[in-house]
């Protein structure tokens, strides 16, 4: 089982728009094979399946760009990421995509690559976009692995006997984590290990001198890596800590943050806030009456917002700001601009639409915003632990359904709520939620994405206060992510992000024509 954390994998990453699965994940797959590649990425070609997400939407979802800047070494959120594909050529990297039938089309997200290296073989990596930004590197060189760039994961080929002089050379400064692993690609053998910190140009001498026969090759970490044990992995296993110590629910995501990841709890703090600051500036730009860069929406963000504020809407209510708020960031996201993932890049309006709303209705201090978005972690991390973010496995509902459940818990953990509240207003989010399918018009995340992030941001204070005000929840938090689950495995694949079905069939959804490409910075 992988160990999910919230900064990791829940509330990130910081990332381009518009997608974590497509966009960030696919930069995070780049960038862990450049380490693998010692930095030096001179051929790329990057497979996709025909039947899978990345075949009909990389080039309309930014993959392409974001592949480029990971082999290239530069930061997802730099703006040359707009110039990336005609900088890399002169950065001397050759970069190709194609589509074709993979070995094993084992997920949605799924692809090949290829890395030419100078003077080296040529590398050759299975890896899959898994939700969130989170990804996993599957098979290197033909050897099973399951690297998730939570650590500096190695592959040595060799021979088991071996196995204690490379953990010893390994563990010289005990940064090894675990023991390593030995497996096989027919008559090859390779250990896998992972270490907390990379390998010094000493440990690397000493390593390659108990395989002088065999290849050392190291990913390096894409996210904080993670030393410790996750202390809970269920809402079950939440409540139980939670009431034994008085926690709420924002405490018990920090317990359980600094706890994984060895961090001061004020750390965190810090960290969660630099990230509210991001989803700030990103509601903040979206709102601009100027703001422009969509390809298929122009921008109305602002003008319902001060729709608000002028009293020309049906009610004055912190709901429809909030919705206002989550239209703003999903435009920015749609404009391949920066934000953070809450869960993901689909999803990423739901949560800042309603904290930033109830922190300005409730003049909410900073500790009590922090905990608040750790209290919508919580949830996150107990449906990355049951389920999945990733629309192409689930659909619509494990990405804004999950943003909803999430903001609701935020909420009553703002104004004061119980850790019980906080993950039945959550369940009872994702039961009005079950069932919505990923159907985004011409492969791009905004019809029907915005709307839907405005919808759920609202409808997330009705959630929260219905658990606040004493309904009484009958099926649990667990249980419904289950259901929530089994219903999105029981999609069919053009219901799942593949822009074959649903609204996307529309005849007027078939009849908007977008530009092929994204031609300058937004």
């Amino acid at each position: 089982m992988n160990t999910i954390g919230i900064l990791n994998h829940v509330l990130g990453p910081v990332m381009r728009g518009p997608s974590s699965s497509h966009t960030g994940g696919a930069f995070h797959i780049a960038s862990m094979a450049r380490a693998l590649a010692a930095g030096e990425v001179r051929r790329a070609v990057i497979a996709f399946d025909p039947k899978g997400s990345y075949a009909r939407t990389f080039a309309q979802q930014g993959a392409d760009r974001a592949f480029a800047m990971g082999f290239m070494g530069r930061a997802l959120t730099d703006d040359t990421f707009f110039t990336a594909l005609a900088d890399a050529p002169r950065a001397g990297l050759d970069l190709r995509f194609v589509i074709r039938r993979l070995q094993r089309p084992d997920h949605p997200n799924a692809m090949e690559i290829e890395i030419g290296r100078p003077g080296a073989p040529t590398l050759l990596l299975e890896a899959r976009s898994i939700g969130g930004g989170e990804v996993k590197i599957t098979r290197l060189d033909g050897f099973p692995v399951s690297f998730n760039g939570a650590a500096f994961e190695i592959l040595i080929e060799a021979g088991g006997d071996v196995v204690p002089d490379v953990r010893a050379a390994l563990n010289a400064d005990g940064g090894l984590m675990g023991e390593p692993a030995v497996v096989s690609a027919g008559e090859r053998l390779a250990l896998v290990a992972r270490r907390s910190r990379t390998m010094d140009p000493e440990m690397r001498r000493a390593v390659e001198a108990c395989v002088p026969d065999g290849g050392v090759l190291q990913s390096e970490p894409v996210y904080r890596v993670q030393t410790g044990f996750p202390l809970f992995t269920s809402a079950v296993e939440l409540l139980r800590a939670a009431e034994a110590n008085g926690w709420t629910l924002g405490r018990s995501a920090l317990e359980y943050e600094s706890g994984l990841l060895g961090m001061s709890r004020e750390d965190v703090i810090a960290e969660i806030l630099r990230r509210y600051a991001v989803m700030t500036a990103a509601a903040e730009r979206g709102l601009d009456p100027g703001f422009s860069g969509m390809q298929l929406l122009t921008a109305s963000a602002g003008s319902v917002f001060r729709a608000e504020a002028e009293g020309r809407l049906s009610a004055r209510s912190p709901q429809a700001r909030a919705a206002a708020r989550a239209l703003a960031v999903m435009h920015v996201n749609s404009a391949m601009g920066v934000v953070c993932a809450a869960p993901t890049g689909g999803s990423a309006g739901t949560i800042p639409g309603a904290l930033i709303t109830l922190a300005e209705e409730r003049g909410l201090d900073r500790e009590r915003i922090a905990l608040a978005l750790l209290a919508a972690g919580a949830i996150g991390l107990i449906t990355a632990y049951r389920a999945t973010f990733a629309a192409e496995v689930a659909g619509c509902q494990v990405e804004i359904g999950a943003a909803g459940a999430m903001a609701a818990a935020a909420i009553v953990d703002a104004v004061g709520g119980s850790a019980r509240q906080g993950c039945d207003a959550a369940a009872i989010a994702y039961q009005n939620t079950m069932g919505s399918v990923c159907d985004l018009v011409a492969g791009m995340v905004e019809i029907p994405c915005h709307t839907r992030n405005a919808a759920a941001a609202a409808s997330a204070f009705v959630c929260a206060d219905l658990a606040l005000g004493g309904y009484a929840n009958p099926i649990p938090l667990d249980e419904t992510i289950d259901a929530v689950y089994s219903v999105g495995r029981l999609m069919a694949p053009e219901l799942r992000c593949t822009a074959k079905g649903g609204l996307a069939m529309a005849p007027s959804a078939l009849a908007l024509k977008p530009p092929r490409r994204w031609p300058r910075k937004s």
